[in-house]
């Protein structure tokens, strides 16, 4: 169907020029026209769709019946401009010759987590890629972060993505430079899942210097848009596709992101949809880590690694490992022994009364200790006094040493 050819038959069918007839009931095809005529995350349309279902809608855009409510006679006659130029069997055509589908509501691939963005979800995805995407959405985080990142936030991105994917979780982000094309990276190291989100048609590869890893994703993995064939991306379509990626993922993680970053716009829809809302630190002198660090003084969490997203996205029992420093050998001794090892002065001798009130123990005690600490290293008896050796005097606490 193309230009002034098109028009809806009284039941709702889209008739083109050539006689050919879709059933009113075809919710499949009506979303397709409708994907190339409304913008994603609108709201007003989305509530026509709720409503009325996406037949109606369609059948009032070709003047079927009245103007629709919520918007303008200026956006309706938009709308219209946009509705006369749409032809969903050319798209649908397109998509299969580039090995795109297109998955919407009521589909067995549709991921319900999208429903929870109410009249703002998408009227439906394209999709390429071999894997199923309402499989694949049940086990997925989202890592986004700064285009402009920093070595750190290459690294870090890189090193979560391949933690996660080895950890059967599917990583999404956004295919951009900086932050997206390293988590990409990262989960495809590791042979493993990840999910590009774009803000384009995703049979338009953006940006173009990701053209190769792109592809890639989509041998590998999935690459998913809600624009039509050969749409470009624009500001506005960006910002809105960060919902998606939000929605689609158990939970959103931010690497490095200033104060007007794209990725705090993810982190926060991720917030609103009761999402695990995750941020990596940076230096406290950075910009680019400010809008992450605000995050963690909100309700974000604090994650440094692969382990600790799992533990906290993840099912019971994915436990990341316990965390502390090196175990040192005087940590293995004996509460009592470590107390007396820690009454000796630093750097002279002491009597064995002296080590005793030090330690809080008795003189005949203390002196017991004290000889086992000998056997084992970490004293040598001066005269009538006892000495630190050299290998006992790492470091310790500054309130712990005399002088």
């Amino acid at each position: 169907m193309s230009g002034g050819d098109e028009r809806v038959s009284g039941d709702g069918e889209l008739e083109s020029g050539d006689g050919e007839r879709v059933s009113g009931g075809d919710e499949r095809l009506h979303r397709v026209f409708l994907a190339r005529v409304i913008e994603p995350g609108d709201e007003v349309c989305g509530r026509w769709l709720r409503q009325l279902g996406a037949g109606e809608v369609v059948r009032r855009l070709f003047g079927q019946g009245e103007q629709l409510p919520g918007v303008t006679d200026k956006r309706w006659a938009g709308l219209r401009a946009r509705a006369q130029q749409a032809d969903p069997e050319r798209d649908l055509a397109a998509a299969r010759d580039v090995g795109m589908r297109f998955v919407c509501p009521g589909d067995p691939e549709w991921s319900a987590q999208l429903d929870d963005l109410g009249d703002a979800r998408p009227i439906g995805l394209w999709v390429r890629g071999r894997p199923n995407l309402r499989m694949w959405a049940l086990r997925s985080v989202a890592v986004v972060g700064a285009r402009a990142c920093t070595e750190y936030g290459a690294h870090m991105a890189a090193t979560l993505g391949t933690g996660l994917a080895e950890r059967g979780w599917v990583v999404v982000s956004g295919g951009a430079y900086g932050v997206d094309g390293a988590t990409h990276r990262g989960a495809l190291a590791a042979g493993g899942a990840t999910v590009a989100v774009l803000a384009c048609g995703v049979d338009q590869p953006y940006p173009r210097g990701h053209t190769q890893l792109i592809t890639r994703i989509a041998e590998q993995g999935l690459v998913v848009g809600e624009l039509p064939p050969g749409e470009h991306p624009t500001p506005s379509r960006f910002i809105l596709r960060n919902r998606v990626i939000a929605a689609l993922t158990r939970g959103t993680v931010v690497v490095e992101a200033a104060y007007r970053s794209g990725a705090l716009v993810t982190a926060r829809a991720a917030q609103r949809l009761g999402r695990y809302t995750i941020g990596v630190p940076g230096p406290a002198t950075s910009g680019l880590s400010a809008g992450v660090h605000e995050l963690l003084r909100g309700d974000a969490v604090l994650v440094t690694d692969a382990a600790e997203i799992a533990e906290l996205v993840g099912d019971m029992g994915d436990l990341a490992p316990d965390r502390r420093g090196p175990v040192l050998p005087r940590d293995l001794l004996d509460p009592d022994a470590r107390r007396v090892l820690a009454a000796l002065p630093a750097r002279r001798t002491a009597s064995a009364e002296e080590i005793a009130r030090g330690a809080g123990t008795t003189q005949d005690d203390a002196v017991g200790r004290l000889y086992e600490l000998r056997s084992l290293g970490y004293v040598e008896r001066h005269s009538d006094g006892w000495k630190l050796t050299r290998e006992a005097m790492i470091p310790v606490h500054p309130d712990r040493r005399r002088c």
